[in-house]
């Protein structure tokens, strides 16, 4: 049976600057559980088989199956339900409260957050699957049981047509499908194995055009494994990694995930390396095409790619570019002299995968640099310690739910689900239920702020001051972000403000005065702030965005959830230390204000970066301009926007957003006219703190009705449609938002329109 382990190591070879406050790591023990767990775990796994094509998230009912064991579920009193149109009192909403928050104290770690699925994306675990299996440590790294669970993920998330979409919600597209086959294969599986599900999977593909149109990161992972030719693929050369800084194609200017993950790309192309024949490999060579392999045009394929994938169809200037260094520079570096200079670049770029490596203890900064990453040491030195230390951190990507192991989108998103859960507990004034996960955690919170900068030149290494941020996940992750950084320091200062006997010791004034110092750094100078680091080239760089796939990916974009978050998180500041940088904070303020407005289109709505999409940019527009003392009655925007969001709501009472939504731009609905919890409490919060309940409460009422029906018997609420999203097209999910944001949302509900 599958055990979440907590907080632990487990290797020699794994650092910690906090010994692993937050470390999430799935191990199977094959004498665990009772016949009747076995039972309840097989249950969940058939129900969302049977429900696979309708519900595509799991409800991480393997992690809540093992915490009531091990945190069993307080008594809780009778559930509410409250007829539509029907009269809704405080008390309902406080035993709908009490029965919230007693059940998310069972999911709760004793490290103070909560853990949970973080998964989505389809195209992260092919490229572990890949890297293991041409590195010979597959069976090394991942037991039988591990590659079971991998493969019943995949079969799960097969859409109907037979093909894989970019994530588990989306179209089927050969980026996905064609990975997909492959990560099967690889693991055991037939050509004709899976109940026919590998066939309908290589029909996808073939009727669709074959492997030679899948886009541009499926090529090289290809060509990395020997199914596809290296001459099929548009240049990256890793020289460009040698140029100045001055110029504004420097990789330093680019968003730091952008550059990570070209890096070692960069690498792989430069080597043309191309892992062991096999029989498998052979056979794949058979299986992906409609022609034979060795009369296949690969430069013809370097520019084909599925309709069905193309998101960012190249711009003309951009395959002249392509054709020019793949015709007329690449042939140069690949002799002599010119090989010298390709030598020196191989070993720039090494260095810097080694720098990246080192600073966040081999997690890296996210799963598709942490593999290729991995790769390249192996490339680089089959026996290095480097690659050694590799292998021990692929695990803490994994996670296992009754949907099967996916590979997560990040090691987890510790820090930033701790800090909203404590503004939402807070919110419900229950102090004697909330106490004690208050203080775990307040522990959390402190362990996880990073409070030294990255070693070496900063400017070198291209990397921002770090000192005092805090990052989405955990601090041996070490990548800071101005929003997570603010969320931080907003729940420290929340927290100190409480009575220290029930949530513990505030963080020392000098860390927070750090916090706020990184905060004004990250500032643009059109006031706004992007995620990592300040934008730092321009805009039209994205017409050379390589990736077919994702959207607005060169630069690290400013959005209005970071504007938003920083004003936030210094208002609270400034209120409690009004004399610390005062004439940079309001300034800092005003400019980020500004900043808001601007995002804001022209029908009230705010498009959001990394959630689904105007119900949450509303949200952070919304409180980011109140935060900074603007109102309803002064500011045109809050207006604009309460008249967006509640054009929205529905008969129901609530809210219900696609994720079409960020991939269209145009704000879409929930097919069928559905609600979700999550967006509705994004509304409800928004709406709340620009006043409504003093305008017209009804909107509120009708959505805090929504959210009370719809918490389950046992005090927690349902799974639904997938909230998170990266570079426009990608979606992620966000598993602790279904607990966090109906708790928030009727907290405030409570305090502030009942109340009041």
């Amino acid at each position: 049976m599958w055990k979440l382990k907590i907080s632990e190591g487990g290797s020699p070879r794994l650092e910690t600057l906090n010994n692993h406050v937050g470390r999430l790591v799935w191990e199977f023990d094959p004498k665990a559980g009772t016949p009747e767990d076995h039972l309840a775990v097989e249950k969940a796994r058939v129900d969302f088989y049977k429900k696979r094509l309708i519900q595509r998230h799991s409800s991480d009912i393997l992690m809540r199956l093992q915490f009531a064991k091990e945190n069993p579920l307080p008594p809780l009193p009778p559930q509410v339900k409250i007829e539509t149109g029907g009269d809704i009192t405080e008390e309902a909403i406080q035993t709908t409260l009490i029965r919230a928050v007693r059940f998310y104290s069972t999911i709760q770690t004793q490290d103070g957050y909560w853990p949970g699925d973080y998964g989505g994306p389809l195209f992260l675990m092919p490229g572990l699957v890949i890297s293991l299996h041409v590195t010979g440590a597959l069976n090394a790294v991942l037991s039988e049981m591990h590659q079971k669970e991998m493969c019943r993920y995949l079969y799960n998330h097969q859409n109907e047509d037979g093909g894989w979409g970019l994530h588990i919600e989306g179209h089927s597209t050969m980026f996905g499908t064609v990975l997909n086959y492959i990560t099967l294969r690889l693991l055991g599986q037939g050509s004709d194995g899976g109940k026919g599900a590998m066939e309908k999977g290589r029909a996808w593909i073939l009727d669709h055009g074959s492997a030679t149109v899948v886009p541009s990161w499926g090529k090289l992972w290809l060509s990395v494994l020997g199914v596809y030719d290296w001459s099929g693929n548009n240049p990256l050369p890793p020289e460009v990694w040698l140029s100045p800084y001055l110029l504004p194609t420097n990789p330093g200017r680019m968003w730091c995930h952008c550059r990570m993950v070209y890096l070692p790309m960069s690498y792989l192309y430069g080597r043309r390396f191309v892992g062991p024949l096999s029989e498998i490999i052979v056979s794949l060579r058979k299986e992906l095409y409609t022609i034979p392999y060795e009369k296949i045009d690969w430069n013809r394929a370097r520019n084909m790619f599925a309709k069905e994938d193309l998101y960012y169809p190249h711009p003309l200037l951009q395959d002249m570019l392509w054709t020019t260094l793949h015709k007329g520079v690449e042939p140069v570096l690949m002799h002599w002299p010119g090989s010298m200079l390709r030598a020196r670049a191989l070993q720039t770029v090494m260095g810097r995968i080694h720098y990246e490596d080192e600073s966040t203890r081999y997690i890296c900064l996210g799963p598709v640099n942490k593999v290729l990453n991995m790769l390249c040491c192996w490339v680089e030195d089959s026996n290095s310690e480097a690659f050694k230390r590799h292998l021990p951190r692929v695990l803490d990507y994994l996670w296992v739910a009754e949907d099967g192991m996916k590979m997560q989108g990040y090691n987890g998103s510790q820090l930033w689900d701790a800090a909203f859960a404590t503004f939402a507990l807070i919110s419900t004034d229950l102090l004697d239920d909330c106490g004690p996960l208050l203080k775990k955690a307040h522990m959390l919170i402190e362990k996880q702020q990073i409070q030294d900068d990255c070693p070496g030149d900063l400017n070198f290494w291209h990397r921002h001051p770090s000192c005092g941020s805090w990052p989405f996940s955990t601090r041996d992750h070490g990548w800071p972000i101005s929003d997570c950084s603010s969320l931080g320091l907003k729940a420290a200062l929340a927290l100190a403000q409480l009575p220290q006997d029930i949530v513990g010791k505030p963080i020392s004034s000098q860390r927070i005065f750090d916090c706020v110092d990184y905060l004004l750094s990250m500032q643009n100078k059109d006031g706004s702030f992007a995620t990592y680091e300040l934008t730092r080239s321009y805009t039209w760089l994205e017409k050379f965005n390589p990736a077919e796939t994702f959207g607005d990916i060169i630069l690290d974009y400013p959005c209005v959830e970071c504007t938003s978050a920083v004003t936030q998180g210094l208002a609270a500041f400034k209120k409690l230390y009004p004399e610390y940088q005062s004439k940079e904070i309001e300034g800092c303020i005003l400019k980020a204000s500004e900043s808001i407005e601007n995002f804001q289109r022209p029908d009230g709505s705010w498009y959001a970066s990394w959630a689904v999409c105007f119900t949450y940019g509303a949200w952070f527009g919304i409180l980011g301009l109140v935060a900074a003392g603007k109102t309803y009655q002064n500011c045109s925007s809050i207006r604009k926007g309460c008249e967006f969001l509640l054009s929205k709501q529905l008969p129901s009472g609530g809210w219900g957003e696609s994720y079409l939504s960020c991939q269209d731009k145009v704000y879409t609905p929930l097919e069928g006219g559905r609600s979700h919890l999550v967006n509705t409490a994004w509304a409800m919060l928004a709406l709340i703190f620009s006043g409504q309940a003093l305008r017209d409460p009804e909107p509120l009422h009708r959505a805090a009705i929504y959210l009370v029906n719809s918490q389950m018997e046992n005090g927690d609420f349902p799974q639904q449609e997938i909230t998170g999203v990266f570079n426009r097209n990608c979606m992620i999910s966000y598993s602790a938002y279904r607990n966090i944001f109906p708790i928030w949302a009727l907290g405030e509900y409570r305090r502030q329109v009942l109340r009041s």
